[in-house]
């Protein structure tokens, strides 16, 4: 394989050493010195109404006692299904402290999703708000028996005392009436008491901190074993990276703090450095732009979809950038036109990178000033090496000038997946992991991505594999067969569209097969159309084939979404 030093340290264009160490350092360890270091100064924003670093540690604290009381013991399994909310932090936090392993739970799933992920994690317990859709969701699962216990917290309690007051008189309807009669059902305040806890014993480099799950390469859903030092040294790798460190820190946490890249960019990396997170609990462009002014952003992390919506709210044009330095933009690939306009309008940089699930969040990105490559996805952050192989073979290096796959290596890299020993030794190449996705290094050492070996559709940041959908269109008795692929969609990036045939004497369209099978998709994976034909391509030896259907979206012009 081709030596990092040939392809870019040569010509490394961050900040810090390319072979720079990471130090060993639990989660918890992080914390415990961000706190020490400013324990008055603020570390959260919610709407208006700040907790200190100091508050949320003593929060976090009293959560542990908690669950080590309520039974909890080193390696149970935590769940966390939240918003992004002060909530967040303290259960994130205090569960790790008291030695559990945190499972992420996005909002945007199914019953049916997250009781698999319950089910594969072997998760009991797990934590939410009293937000109905999210409360109601978490005692389904209980009465499912999927499982033990649910923690709930108060969405009104971190609000402003104004605000708080008028959202209980005024959106009640909003409030879940949480069932405090059922044992089962405890309330967060209720567990953050002041009691003596047991102190917890943690090997940043072996313990698990978050299981993260992810559908990799393959289409199923598999949990990436994060160690506590893969998540500290990503946090640690990406301040490394900014040129700005030392000054005011606000960040915008409008990122779903359930997603990886909020988990390291958002959440890790602003503790470390001692910054402040000025948090939404779900994106609304309006609110955003509302937000960065009031608070004075300097950061915004966010997906290629988020920015698209910010230009096009009409509030952007009186909307105060002064203070904004920097935009990351991840999970997906910015589109040039997009990245030119905001950077005129803000007049801050956006920078792009790159990374995923197995990699703690983040693997590469382009300098945050200087020369930087759009379309590209920059150079490797320090300590993370990044090679090519052949798309054929992946044991062998890729044919100089030719694409091949990613893999990458680095102390942010998972230890494997959970459960599934063989899928994780598929995943990893001489110690490397494979991406899936096809790239060209450039003699500088950027990173261009050309193409993916799957067929994964990525939406806005998440990824949705045609797999799920089709599986679900074949419920339906009048369909025939299924193709799921993804079309271009200037706000999402990708969408998936369904092509299907019928069986005889079928009375469904297009449209009432779209209007059949969206509620019962999560919301990322719900379809743009759903289009019949009378036959779909096939393979030789009669495999439904994507790549013809796929060919004719590209060869289409490209439609503007309202």
């Amino acid at each position: 394989m081709t030596a990092p030093t040939s392809l870019w340290r040569s010509a490394y264009v961050h900040p810090a050493p390319w072979d720079q160490v990471f130090p060993p350092l639990s989660l918890p360890a992080m914390f415990a010195a961000a706190v020490k270091n400013a324990p008055n100064a603020p570390l959260t924003d919610f709407m208006g109404a700040r907790l200190s670093y100091a508050a949320i540690a003593t929060l976090a604290d009293r959560f542990a006692d908690g669950l080590q009381a309520a039974g909890l013991v080193k390696g149970d399994r935590l769940g966390l299904f939240l918003p992004n909310v002060p909530d967040y932090l303290i259960a994130y936090y205090g569960g790790l402290k008291a030695g559990a392993i945190i499972v992420n739970m996005s909002p945007l799933y199914s019953l049916d999703e997250l009781a698999h992920q319950i089910a594969d994690s072997g998760t009991r317990t797990i934590v939410t708000v009293d937000v109905p859709q999210l409360y109601d969701s978490a005692v389904a699962l209980l009465a499912r028996g999927a499982i033990d216990r649910v923690i709930v917290g108060s969405l009104s309690h971190w609000l402003p005392p104004l605000k708080r007051l008028g959202f209980r008189l005024f959106k009640r309807s909003q409030i879940a009436r949480v069932a405090r009669s059922n044992p089962a059902i405890v309330t967060l305040a209720s567990l953050c008491v002041d009691r003596p806890m047991l102190p917890v014993t943690i090997n940043p480099e072996t313990d698990i901190a978050l299981i993260q799950y992810t559908g990799g390469t393959t289409g199923t859903p598999k949990g990436a074993m994060l160690t506590h030092q893969n998540l500290s040294a990503n946090a640690r790798q990406v301040d490394a990276v900014d040129p700005t460190k030392g000054e005011r820190d606000v960040i915008v946490g409008v990122l779903p703090f359930f997603h990886v890249f909020a988990n390291t960019c958002v959440l890790n990396r602003t503790i470390l450095a001692g910054g402040m997170i000025a948090m939404l609990p779900r994106f609304d462009a309006g609110a955003t732009l509302k937000t960065m002014s009031r608070v004075k952003a300097t950061a915004l992390p966010g997906v290629p979809t988020m920015y698209q919506a910010l230009l096009d709210h009409p509030e952007v044009a009186r909307t105060d950038f002064s203070s904004l330095r920097v935009c990351i933009s991840g999970g997906a690939p910015l589109p040039a036109e997009v990245k030119a306009r905001f950077e005129a309008v803000t007049g801050a940089k956006v920078v792009e990178g790159y990374g995923l699930t197995e990699s703690a969040g983040v693997a590469a990105c382009n300098p945050y000033f200087g020369v930087g490559k759009s379309g590209t996805i920059g150079q490797p952050i320090p300590g993370t090496m990044i090679a090519l192989v052949d798309r054929e073979d992946c044991t062998k290096p890729a044919p100089d000038g030719e694409p091949g796959e990613i893999i990458l290596s680095g102390p942010q890299m998972m230890i494997g997946y959970w459960g599934r020993t063989e899928a994780g030794n598929e995943t990893f190449v001489n110690g490397a992991v494979r991406t899936g996705d096809v790239g060209l290094i450039d003699a500088d050492g950027y990173i261009r991505i050309v193409d993916r070996l799957k067929d994964m559709i990525a939406v806005g940041g998440f990824k949705v594999f045609p797999s799920t959908i089709e599986k679900l269109l074949y419920t339906n008795p009048e369909v025939k067969e299924a193709i799921v692929i993804g079309i271009p969609d200037t706000y999402s990036g990708e969408k998936p569209k369904a092509f299907v045939t019928l069986t005889e004497g079928a009375r469904m369209d297009g449209l009432s097969l779209m209007a059949w099978l969206n509620p019962q998709l999560g919301k990322h994976e719900r379809v743009a159309a759903v289009e019949v034909r009378d036959s779909l391509p096939k393979t030789l030896v009669g495999k439904l084939s994507r790549k013809e259907l796929i060919a004719e979206e590209r060869a289409m012009p490209k439609v503007e979404r309202p």
